[in-house]
């Protein structure tokens, strides 16, 4: 007799662009039913076409409307980052589970306030963000509810092949090197502090970030250890500052108060290290990656772009609506195409075993854990490039 699917229900908050990436990944999702009830967004254009796109049943603008639902499991918070803390807490007091988009938060100071990068010490900002987390996981343990970290690195095809090696060879890693660099946000408030919690680090240096601490710690349970990460040591800088108006014309990146460049060094606790590279000044589409060094082995995780599919065209007739790649202006001559790219990049992984996760009561490979020294690592950072010193964990 064919045992009968669990159903688990999706209140969806934010109708942006993350809403279409999780929505692709919602519709692949095999072996558990994924219900997908309520979109919310205070913008109703957007929420309805995301329902129309894919088959939400109802619609709302009050989020203490789709709280009070009980039939709705799990809360996926797609929001920008200055209110996912408080919409998470106010989802696990109403008993769901949480699904949270990265970065889990920031600090974007007081309401109104300008230039918050230039004008608040990072080091007051790395203790905020600490005591916003410290608070999201006192109700974590108080109602018992789980945050899945929507961390899609960790769920990359390439990423997760990786860890699956170094869990079988057991190896030991001494250098890593990830990257998310393009040519810029196309958001209004990407080169805003508070709009965004900072720059190029925390909106695209994120990715590569927790990836590593995560394949990290794949290292130190397959061989037994205990590894904390011991200190960071930063770079940031305004590297666009320098370009006239016309020599700026190709790059997005409008930095105001954050940085469009930025590097971090973590150094874990058995002596080895991982670095992180994030920019806004490079041109030829979205570059992501993880090179794993290990005693025994070298892993190049390529993200995007990959080699799959090459594609070469003299015009752009009847590619209107036919993607091709992420931050390149024309579709002509020669191109590294997407494919599978919901695979590839790990929503559907992300999304399959977030079901999963809240189907049978288990736990997801991202999680707080990996959210919170994500975060911490992140700030610990900014603080050291402002002081230019190493910060000490």
């Amino acid at each position: 007799m064919k045992k009968e699917m669990k159903t688990v229900t999706i209140g969806t908050l934010g109708a942006g662009y993350a809403a279409y990436l999780h929505g692709r990944g919602y519709e692949k999702v095999s072996g558990v039913n994924v219900r997908l009830k309520t979109i919310c967004d205070i913008k109703p254009e957007l929420a309805e076409r995301v329902m129309e796109r894919f088959g939400y049943e109802q619609m709302t603008a009050d989020y203490d409307e789709m709280l009070a639902d009980p039939e709705i499991d799990v809360i996926d918070i797609l929001t920008p980052p200055f209110n996912h803390v408080q919409m998470a807490i106010k989802a696990m007091r109403a008993g769901k589970d949480v699904i949270c988009e990265k970065p889990l938060t920031g600090y974007f100071g007081q309401r109104g306030e300008q230039n918050v990068g230039k004008t608040t010490p990072k080091a007051h900002m790395y203790q905020e963000v600490l005591r916003v987390m410290d608070e999201l996981k006192a109700v974590m343990e108080e109602t018992g509810r789980k945050l899945l970290y929507a961390e899609n690195f960790v769920y990359a095809t390439p990423v997760q092949k990786a860890a699956e090696i170094l869990r079988a060879k057991k190896s030991k890693i001494l250098f890593m090197k990830g990257e998310e660099s393009l040519k810029g946000s196309s958001s209004p408030v990407a080169g805003k502090w508070n709009g965004t919690g900072g720059g190029t680090l925390i909106r695209t240096g994120t990715h590569p970030l927790s990836g590593m601490l995560w394949l990290k710690q794949q290292e130190a349970k397959a061989r037994g250890e205990v590894i904390t990460v011991k200190s960071v040591f930063a770079d940031c800088g305004r590297t666009t500052e320098c370009l006239t108006e016309d020599e700026h014309r190709h790059i997005a990146a409008r930095p105001e108060d954050v940085e469009d460049f930025g590097t971090i060094i973590v150094t874990f606790s058995d002596g080895t290290k991982c670095m992180t590279i994030a920019s806004d000044t490079v041109l030829g589409g979205t570059k992501n990656y993880i090179e794993v060094y290990s005693n025994d082995s070298a892993l190049m995780c390529n993200i995007t772009p990959t080699d799959i599919l090459n594609t070469y065209f003299l015009d752009e007739d009847g590619l209107e609506d036919v993607t091709i790649s992420e931050m390149l202006p024309k579709k002509l001559g020669w191109n590294k195409a997407f494919v599978s790219d919901e695979v590839i990049r790990g929503y559907l992984g992300e999304l399959q075993e977030f079901a999963e996760v809240i189907a049978y009561d288990g736990e997801p490979s991202s999680d707080f854990d990996l959210a919170y020294e994500s975060m911490k690592v992140m700030y610990a950072a900014y603080q050291s490039a402002e002081e230019g010193r190493r910060i000490d964990f």
